[in-house]
């Protein structure tokens, strides 16, 4: 496969080197776009949308700041690619919010609200009425500022054209799950696994609730973002790179999300991908199998030890994160999952946790 861009001198190949362009590039950038979108968070005049808005930022934050370190491999396309990250991260999280602490259950309301995110990906789209099924309706234009960003700058990376199908496909999946899972209780596991009876047979190695895990992650997207500044990407290539990611980066990604929000899932009676084991031992095992194939599938792309470094930051960011120490069983599981880590793994795992006392 070529894919210069990754195949270049230009990507970190140890932790060190990353977490310096992390705190020197990325983490900078990403303040200064999301201090831009609070400002305009501030302003939207209907106080739920406004309150749903800011709360994204302020418990979602490490989001951004996680997907942004796609942006280290590519520094001279920073400037695209970390408010392009940051403003389609912040969809997902604001509209996660609304979903998640709506009054409505209306699978067309959240359709309707995740075009925003197919709008976003598609240059050419017009914008939508994105609140047309719901009362509140008056963001004052933040969510069209949003979309107008993605646009903006998918427009701007080289090879967009080779990645799109497949950053649509992505988005897709994503707002497949965002319907389903916040629709009336009794109809969301039926959904979820209805729609995996249209998809099993392509991920033969999953279990429903790890696929439908795995489209909620938007790693996929951004690493497709960063493979489209290359300047003559292939179709074939934009392919496998979408094949490196998902499903298993992905699904590791969002089912570590969910491990760590089990306790706060059950007192907002949300769905938890993670209750779907018959006990912690299977769950383990699962997520253990799910990260050995995500290092394997990330073996065939370029820079491959970068990717590795994604896989065990992303063990070490959200074991580390502090809501593991107040779930006594969620802990038991950390230990065994951190248990003869890498050196790797505990660097990141080290610094995770600095960074988090430093931003507290």
């Amino acid at each position: 496969m070529r894919v210069t861009t990754l195949s270049s001198g230009r990507v970190p190949q140890s932790p060190l080197k990353l977490m310096h362009r992390v705190y020197k590039y990325v983490l900078p950038g990403v303040e200064k776009e999301l201090a831009l979108l609070r400002a305009r968070a501030e302003a939207i005049p209907d106080d739920e949308l406004r309150n749903q808005a800011l709360s994204s930022m302020d418990s979602k934050k490490f989001h951004c700041q996680g997907g942004a370190v796609f942006a280290i491999v590519s520094l001279e396309h920073r400037h695209i690619l970390i408010p392009l990250i940051v403003a389609l991260q912040t969809i997902s999280d604001y509209l996660d919010n609304l979903c998640d602490r709506s009054t409505s259950l209306d699978p067309d309301d959240f359709r309707q609200l995740h075009q925003s995110m197919l709008d976003a990906v598609n240059p050419a789209a017009s914008l939508q009425d994105y609140y047309l099924h719901r009362n509140e309706n008056n963001d004052g234009g933040y969510l069209h500022h949003l979309v107008l960003t993605c646009q903006r700058m998918t427009a701007s990376l080289p090879s967009y054209a080779s990645v799109k199908p497949y950053v649509t496909e992505l988005v897709v999946l994503y707002s497949d799950l965002q319907v389903y899972k916040h629709i009336r209780k009794d109809m969301r596991e039926p959904m979820l696994l209805d729609w995996w009876e249209k998809h099993k047979s392509s991920y033969p190695n999953l279990q429903w609730n790890e696929f439908a895990a795995a489209t909620g992650s938007t790693l996929g997207m951004f690493m497709l973002f960063l493979a489209a500044t290359e300047d003559k990407l292939s179709a074939s290539d934009a392919a496998a790179i979408k094949r490196g990611y998902f499903p298993h980066v992905c699904a590791q990604h969002i089912l570590l999300d969910y491990l760590i929000d089990q306790e706060e899932d059950q007192l907002g009676g949300d769905l938890n991908f993670c209750n779907y084991y018959e006990n912690d031992s299977l769950l383990v095992d699962r997520l253990g199998t799910i990260v050995a194939r995500a290092r394997e599938d990330v073996k065939l792309l370029p820079a491959s030890r970068f990717h590795r470094l994604i896989i065990e930051g992303l063990l070490a960011l959200y074991l580390s994160d502090p809501k593991v120490r107040h779930q006594p069983p969620v802990r038991g599981i950390s230990r065994k999952l951190m248990k003869n880590s890498p050196l790797t793994r505990l660097f990141f795992l080290v610094n995770s946790i600095w960074i988090r006392k430093k931003q507290a």
